[in-house]
């Protein structure tokens, strides 16, 4: 009779704690780059747990603007910051997965992977320097393809975003007159070009003028058929965008829990290296303990059973060794 009233009581507490977590929504915003993988992971999650995601895409200048503000239960950004703004701010900062921003391109009778880049005219490309695609610099790394004497239309974004300082931080350490002239960040002055939100609108803005070159995560440019272009990298390579590359770069990474995993992974050293590689982090408000554990929980569970979801998206799951130094700078904070 004892066992069986244990029992009972036992299966009213797992009751009771499966109530109190079904109809729970976590609020989140910020990056456009991790929007594909954070929706497939939510609609999952709410399926076995009840608890729903309210996630806006609004670039990682606005999650960084709203967990600030204490708006959000968390916040997502691109750029990841440093220690000393962490602290200042009372956040806590870990990468949730890992991706690619890449080239892509709208010329006519140019495929997916024909059109060779290298950071010389890529750079030269955004900062307008060469106008036309038919220029000779291009021609002479693309000799097989005859490319039009069409003005070039540069995309760019309009919103303060992370996929912009991972593109402008890569340029700035591969191009010195870029470095000079405009810089690494969030938002920049860029020298030419329309501007999109998200991004989605680089994608859709892409998709729609012809002769236009913009920059977004593979994802989006899977998603909407974009053609991508290839791109020399550190070791001398022209290497194309696949999840083989994002984790080569991946694997250059040092994340140091004792820095809040601050780290950027553009043109990593690897001889197959895909250049413009990132992390994408979630920001939590040291303060906010008991939301915090929920949404702990909730990339808990997708560390555990979210990487085939990630993959199938064109994302870099985190290695499992990155995934363990996570789980102990949550416990260290306790809210794991």
């Amino acid at each position: 009779m004892k066992t069986i009233l244990r029992l009972v009581v036992l299966v009213a507490m797992i009751l009771l704690v499966g109530v109190a977590h079904a109809g729970d929504t976590l609020h989140g915003a910020g990056a456009t780059f991790p929007y594909p993988v954070y929706s497939a992971w939510a609609y999952e999650y709410n399926k076995i747990s009840g608890v729903k995601l309210n996630y806006q895409s609004i670039g990682s200048g606005g999650g960084q603007r709203q967990i600030t503000n204490r708006t959000v239960d968390f916040g997502a950004s691109d750029a990841p910051l440093k220690p000393e703004k962490l602290a200042e701010l009372k956040l806590y900062q870990f990468p949730a997965i890992i991706g690619g921003v890449v080239l892509v391109v709208n010329i006519s009778r140019v495929k997916g992977g024909q059109l060779k880049l290298d950071p010389d005219t890529l750079c030269k490309i955004f900062l307008g320097d060469i106008k036309y695609w038919d220029d000779p610099r291009l021609a002479k790394i693309n000799p097989a393809l005859k490319l039009p004497h069409k003005k070039i239309t540069v995309v760019h974004r309009s919103d303060g975003s992370g996929t912009t300082a991972i593109f402008t931080k890569y340029l700035s350490g591969v191009c010195p007159e870029w470095n000079t002239k405009v810089g690494a960040g969030k938002a920049v002055k860029w020298p030419v070009g329309i501007g999109g939100k998200g991004n989605e609108g680089v994608a859709n803005y892409v998709k729609r003028v012809k002769n236009s070159i913009g920059y977004v995560e593979f994802a989006y440019a899977k998603q909407n058929r974009l053609a991508h272009t290839l791109l020399k990298n550190a070791a001398g390579n022209f290497v194309e965008p696949s999840l083989k590359t994002f984790k080569d770069a991946a694997a250059t990474g040092d994340f140091d829990p004792k820095k809040d995993f601050y780290l950027w992974l553009t043109n990593a050293p690897g001889k197959n290296s895909w250049p413009i590689a990132g992390a994408t982090f979630i920001l939590l408000a040291k303060e906010k303990t008991d939301s915090n554990r929920k949404v702990v929980r909730f990339y808990d569970w997708a560390f555990k059973n979210g990487d085939k979801t990630a993959e199938r998206l064109a994302y870099i799951p985190l290695p499992e060794s990155l995934k363990k130094k996570v789980r102990e700078y949550w416990k260290s904070a306790g809210i794991y």
